[in-house]
């Protein structure tokens, strides 16, 4: 039984995108690619330079998706890592790193993630406009990936009380 929203390219699809201080390059890139395929989008922040911490925009994203007030998410921050990691700390987030265009289709067609993140220090705002992009284009392979995200899922069910 994987609950992850399988809709991709549905130009009904809402996304949350979220960003601490260190990930605010990053955010009018993605937030272009989202114009450009017709998404409806959130901004949780944040909206200046000042520092603030990431953990605090993860929770905004992430709850967005499980209140279902949106499909799929966006997280940036210095290096995509610790946002990341705070997005996957919550209950039926599957939150991926993107660091390249194969990592980004991958995160899509094989492990059907609801979020990525991404980090302003080692992403340009051009390859996160194209990570972007193809993570919202690339379709679900379903099949043997199945198997594998309902064993994660177990494992979730089984951590987290």
């Amino acid at each position: 039984m994987i609950y992850f929203n399988e809709i991709k390219g549905d130009k009904n699809m809402k996304i949350a995108i979220g960003c601490d201080h260190g990930g605010l390059p990053l955010k009018e890139s993605c937030i272009k690619a989202l114009n450009e395929l017709g998404f409806e989008y959130i901004d949780c922040g944040t909206y200046t330079p000042d520092s603030v911490d990431y953990p605090d925009y993860a929770a905004k994203v992430c709850e967005k998706i499980l209140n279902k007030e949106a499909d799929k998410g966006i997280l940036l921050c210095g290096t995509g890592i610790g946002i990341g990691v705070a997005a996957n700390k919550f209950k039926g987030i599957f939150c991926a790193h993107i660091t390249d265009k194969f990592s980004a289709q991958m995160a899509s067609e094989h492990n059907n993630a609801n979020i990525i993140s991404m980090g302003a220090r080692i992403t340009s705002n051009e390859d996160a406009y194209e990570f972007v992009k193809i993570f919202f284009t690339t379709p679900f392979a379903g099949g043997r990936h199945c198997n594998r995200l309902e064993k994660i899922a177990e494992i979730e069910n089984k951590n987290f009380k």
